[in-house]
């Protein structure tokens, strides 16, 4: 078993929505103790973001593609390997924190490089359709402030983008887990992380 785990909190390690990922992976690991893991931090090693050359090196197309040179061809390395990681983990972790009501920009590059044209998707006349296989992809989510239910005073644009956006690459199967509420202090994100400990357990297992 391979496990792609994506992270992207400036915080690193010490990050809730890291240390959440890691109740994530803990679990995967008792059950496939021999299980390979691929790590990639896009706060620690940050993606270059799509600019012009590499837009229209893809054309929309493979032969854009092909036509690339310089900058642009090493961008489409970039995404050409960072499309491979995805493609051959079983299972994918991503963990991400909320910034400004949605995606940390870290993490939108990431998904700028593997939500492709002619690569991850195809358009249809029905629609784009994505050509990766599915799998379960884990998503832990930590916020500030409440993201979700009664409490939530603010818009969440972070779960409903993810749960757009993967699903045209053909990833459906997603699980969000949250701590929410990180700024009332510690003991607030202590009770938060009980709170979803038998959710994780219900789900991963």
């Amino acid at each position: 078993m391979k496990i792609l785990h994506i992270t992207c909190s400036p915080r690193g390690q010490q990050s809730v929505s890291y240390r959440l990922s890691q109740r994530v992976m803990d679990r995967l690991l008792s059950q496939h103790p021999a299980a390979q893991i691929v790590t990639r931090d896009l706060w620690a090693e940050p993606l270059p973001h799509v600019d012009g050359e590499y837009a229209g090196a893809l054309g929309g197309t493979r032969d854009g593609a092909r036509a690339a040179t310089g900058r642009a061809m090493s961008s489409l390395a970039l995404s050409e390997r960072l499309i491979a990681e995805l493609r051959d983990a079983d299972c994918v972790i991503i963990a991400t924190p909320m910034h400004n009501f949605t995606v940390p920009s870290a993490l939108k590059a990431w998904l700028d490089h593997v939500v492709r044209i002619g690569v991850t998707f195809n358009a249809t006349p029905e629609g784009k359709i994505g050509t990766l296989a599915d799998r379960p992809v884990y998503i832990a989510v930590s916020s500030g402030g409440h993201r979700t239910g009664e409490r939530a005073r603010q818009p969440d644009f972070l779960e409903p983008y993810l749960r757009a956006i993967l699903p045209t690459i053909g990833l459906k199967n997603l699980s969000f887990f949250s701590v929410e509420a990180t700024v009332a202090g510690p003991e607030a994100t202590t009770a938060a992380f009980a709170a979803v400990e038998r959710e994780l357990d219900d789900c991963v297992a």
